[in-house]
């Protein structure tokens, strides 16, 4: 095939291009900026664009498919003259599941957890050597990409996010893959800059059942009410199977899961990843792998790059970062974290980072989401604020939707740079969450003053 992405350097955009070039398609691409990883990546396979911006004369008849990116704007010169020449275009979704409509699809859906359940899959079937088609939302250990395609493998495991499918296709993505196989991790409301109220936002997911095939099955935490209650009124004719978090206890910094064969040590910790943990379980009893192979398998899994991710140690300090964003996962893990680490002081911080977090009305649902830190802090930028166009917003309404009177709040990332490189971390751990870098952080930087 001949296939050219419009908005080539997006992170899932560029890991699709990726993977058909390495299954021997012809791909071109174009974008107007294209950052690191993507540009990297894409120079080293001879696919990153020799000048950036938008060039229609790219757009040709020769031309089997035209890939469209939520980067790209709707009056897109290319997208334009892929129209012009009545030539097939397809959403990032539209095109896999065109790939995939003869192999079973499971599909993880949910709010949160759905990285860290995709991941945990495929490395019990890497673990296993079982090949399967997959798209995941995080770089993984022993994956060149987070794409991969290919015309024989009977299994593809998808990542099913909820955003909006294209900027001409405002579908989310997860309501067109169909799957045969599907997960809902859990229900917390997102994404208020497209579903502006919560009961627009359950809808979606309510959709996403209608979707699945007739005669397939839905894995459900059943610990998540709105879950638990769209799942058992969905009259779709599909198999349900409930899941709920398995017993664990901590001992001594480390996760013990409770199992058939008795007590297993394991990397992960929280009771939010061992509930995804028991999620992927039963997707991957689906897939054929009992549940002596999942626990052989799922005991060597460190965890998605990014999702509570240890970045530095010492005897008496310990570092983590995490994509978290949404109220429910940043309350999430940093009650995991000091649940794990119990006798040492916690320094949660978390930059508000995406729409919905820098709304005025929706930092409300923040209230409580950093109790469980000693030390709570929040970053945020004014001027990422005004660029998202939103209302602007103040310190004050922070400390009111946080409810904690001894929040530190810092809007200028030199401040708060300051603040990580002065303080004490002796018998502490330190907890990073965002979605993006503090307003030019260096992790790296981090990790080498927190080693020293």
């Amino acid at each position: 095939m001949r296939v050219h992405f419009i908005a080539i350097g997006g992170s899932a955009m560029h890991n699709l291009a990726l993977a058909l070039h390495k299954k021997g398609d012809i791909v071109t691409g174009s974008d107007d900026e294209i950052f690191d990883p993507s540009k990297s990546r894409l120079k080293a396979k001879n696919l990153l664009p020799e000048t950036y911006g938008w060039f229609p004369e790219k757009i040709t008849p020769q031309l089997d498919a035209v890939i469209l990116g939520m980067h790209a704007k709707a009056d897109n010169p290319e997208l334009l003259k892929a129209k012009e020449l009545n030539l097939k275009i397809y959403s990032y979704p539209e095109f896999l599941f065109e790939q995939s409509k003869n192999k079973t699809r499971v599909v993880i859906g949910g709010s949160h957890g759905k990285t860290t359940i995709t991941s945990m899959i495929l490395h019990v079937m890497h673990y296993h050597e079982k090949e399967v088609d997959y798209m995941v939302g995080a770089q993984l250990e022993g994956f060149d990409t987070m794409v991969h395609l290919t015309p024989d493998n009977d299994f593809i495991v998808l990542e099913g996010d909820e955003y909006l499918s294209s900027p001409i296709d405002r579908r989310p993505k997860f309501h067109l893959y169909k799957p045969n196989i599907a997960l809902l991790s859990g229900i917390a409301w997102d994404h208020i800059n497209v579903f502006p109220t919560f009961d627009n936002y359950v809808e979606q997911f309510r959709i996403f059942l209608t979707e699945i095939v007739n005669g397939g099955a839905i894995i459900y935490n059943s610990e998540d009410e709105i879950v638990k209650q769209i799942v058992e009124q969905s009259t779709n004719q599909i198999k349900k199977y409930p899941y709920q978090t398995p017993h664990y206890v901590v001992e001594n910094g480390e996760t013990l899961l409770d199992t058939p064969e008795g007590s297993m040590p394991i990397e992960v910790f929280g009771k939010h990843n061992l509930n995804n943990l028991e999620g992927a379980r039963w997707v991957c009893q689906l897939m054929g792998v009992d549940a002596t192979h999942f626990y052989d398998a799922i005991a060597t899994f460190t965890g998605a790059s990014k999702r509570l991710e240890k970045i530095a140690e010492t005897p008496n300090t310990i570092a983590y970062k995490d994509f978290a964003h949404s109220p429910s996962k940043v309350k999430a893990t940093t009650q995991a974290v000091k649940n794990q680490y119990p006798d040492s002081k916690l320094i949660a911080c978390l930059e508000l980072h995406t729409y919905s977090s820098l709304n005025p009305e929706f930092i409300k649902e923040y209230n409580g989401a950093l109790d469980a830190a000693d030390v709570a802090v929040v970053f945020y930028s004014p001027h990422a604020v005004m660029i998202k166009q939103l209302e602007e917003i103040k310190a004050e309404q922070i400390e009111t939707a946080f409810q904690r009177k001894d929040l530190t709040v810092f809007t200028n990332p030199a401040d708060f740079k300051t603040y990580l490189y002065t303080h004490d971390y002796d018998n502490t751990t330190l907890l990073l969450m965002s979605s993006g870098n503090y307003g030019g952080l260096d992790f790296d930087e981090v990790k080498e003053f927190i080693r020293r």
